[in-house]
């Protein structure tokens, strides 16, 4: 005994022993006295050129590719399959001969009784029906066609029909080609000038249009602005008189709501007084008319009974007026208390304010500080950007100084050259004697020499006019020369002096 399992695409043909015909299976047990064939379900390509006429006795080849195989979902197709030819290769000549007689035969039959002229322009048609007739033949062999691909029809060498009928559908649709660009020609060049034409027509229309619908466009935009402006307000002062209105019906049900609050509380007070005198006044009567009566049933006297009587009567009337005046003294402590109420809500509501206002203050005293604060830090920052400043211009001074050696004179100068103070200087003295009208002294030494050559020839003589040049200074000017070039005497010069003019 063997157990034998078929591939995904095989099948297992048993024969033997137990079985009458054959028993396909995809796994099974072999047992003594029977044998068993695998064969294949994969379909196979068969590739052929067949040869047929038409009806007009014209030959053609008509190339085709079939892919076929056993019909796999068909238990009694498998079963004429495994009858007849699973003991031969899909791929095997007899097989291939087998299906080239059924497709060449049917393909000639059907084929003789079309012409050319039918076979060609209905090829699809024709493909269709060689199809169908060859896979009726294979039904008996139990196979399938999966694919059938035909190619186009070929002329046999010498009968070049299907050329010659090409080369008539070329030349035919070469020259309807040549027609149809010059009428296409035609019609281009005059509507391309009737669309020149047009165009420029439209255009000049759609432009005045255009001007048109723009202007009434923003005429109607104006006015749908003004509109829906003049809506919004009317909206707007609308819903205000609303709310206004909403408000005030609020603080007038609000005053109605508190009034008939406290009205109803003294009127619930003033009742609940008024029936406990009643009830008790009820209850005195009642103990007076029990005293009466236990008085007539002692057997008093009748007048001792009247003065009884009369006694409790005045004794009911007095509690009577006592209750009542309970009860208005009560009316009044509820109306006082009332008045308390209302003044305690009114305390409240000032301390409420108050209290409204203190914080206001409190966040205005906040928001002070804030302000200090951040002006506290503007100066902070400002006193850090003087100190930057310094530190970078004593940096830079300390730079002159290592550039120039340590000279300070040096350096003094060229930063006062840099800094423009010698201009400053000469600008400050022009201003100073702007408009002055100083006193030109000119002294000789006594040379007996005259007029203006010998004055100038004196100027040599400078350090000879030095005193009594100090002299005129402080005369003019109050200043003293330092005590070490000397000092001035009191007695007049004796040198002559010349006036300026």
């Amino acid at each position: 005994m063997w157990y034998r399992v078929a591939k995904a695409s095989e099948y297992l043909v048993i024969t033997g022993a137990g079985i009458d015909d054959v028993k396909l299976a995809k796994k099974a047990w072999i047992l003594p006295g029977q044998s068993y064939t695998v064969f294949d379900l994969s379909p196979v390509n068969y590739t052929f050129e067949v040869q047929a006429m038409s009806t007009e006795k014209l030959p053609f080849v008509l190339p085709a590719v079939f892919t076929i195989g056993p019909r796999e979902d068909d238990m009694p197709s498998l079963h004429k399959y495994a009858k007849l030819l699973c003991s031969h290769d899909m791929a095997s000549n007899h097989v291939q001969e087998l299906v080239q007689g059924i497709i060449e035969g049917e393909t000639r039959v059907l084929a003789a009784s079309m012409t050319m002229e039918d076979v060609f322009k209905g090829t699809k048609e024709f493909k269709q029906e060689v199809f169908d007739k060859v896979q009726l033949e294979l039904n008996q062999f139990g196979l399938l066609i999966y694919n059938a691909n035909v190619k186009q029809l070929v002329d046999v060498p010498g009968h070049e029909y299907f050329s010659y009928l090409g080369q008539k559908i070329q030349m035919e649709a070469a020259n309807k080609a040549r027609v149809d660009v010059a009428e296409a020609k035609k019609k281009g060049e005059i509507g391309s000038k009737e669309r020149e034409g047009m165009t420029l027509q439209n255009a000049a229309k759609i432009n005045a249009e255009t001007k048109i619908y723009a202007t009434k466009r923003e005429g109607e935009g104006k006015k749908e602005e003004i509109k829906v402006k003049s809506e919004v307000k009317v909206y707007e002062n609308m819903r205000e008189a609303e709310v206004a209105e909403a408000n005030a019906e609020l603080a007038k049900k609000k005053a109605v709501w508190t009034k008939e609050a406290q009205v109803a509380q003294v009127e619930a007070a003033k009742a609940v007084a008024l029936r406990d005198a009643e009830l008790q006044q009820e209850v005195e009567k009642m103990h007076a008319l029990s005293k009466t009566e236990k008085l007539k049933a002692d057997l008093l006297s009748e007048a001792t009974v009247e003065y009884e009587t009369k006694k409790l009567e005045a004794d009911g009337a007095l509690f009577q007026k006592q209750k009542a005046a309970e009860a208005e003294l009560f009316t009044k402590k509820l109306e006082a208390e009332a008045r308390l109420y209302a003044k305690k809500l009114e305390a409240e509501a000032q301390k409420a304010i108050a209290e409204t206002q203190l914080y206001a203050k409190k966040q205005e005293a906040e928001a002070q500080k804030a302000i200090a604060e951040a002006q506290l830090y503007a100066k902070k920052l400002e006193a850090e950007g003087l100190m930057a400043l310094g530190q970078a211009e004593g940096a830079y001074l300390r730079s002159l100084l290592e550039a120039v050696g340590g000279n300070y004179n040096a350096t003094r100068d060229f930063m006062m050259l840099k800094n423009g103070t010698f201009q400053e200087i000469a600008k400050i003295n022009a201003e100073a004697v702007r408009g002055l009208k100083p006193n030109i002294s000119v002294w000789n030494n006594g040379s007996g020499d005259s007029g203006a050559n010998g004055a100038f020839k004196e100027v040599a003589g400078v350090y000879k006019m030095l005193p009594p040049l100090l002299k005129t200074v402080h005369e003019q000017t109050g200043m003293l020369p330092p005590s070490w070039m000397g000092t001035l005497s009191n007695s007049p010069s004796t040198n002559s002096t010349l006036d300026s003019t």
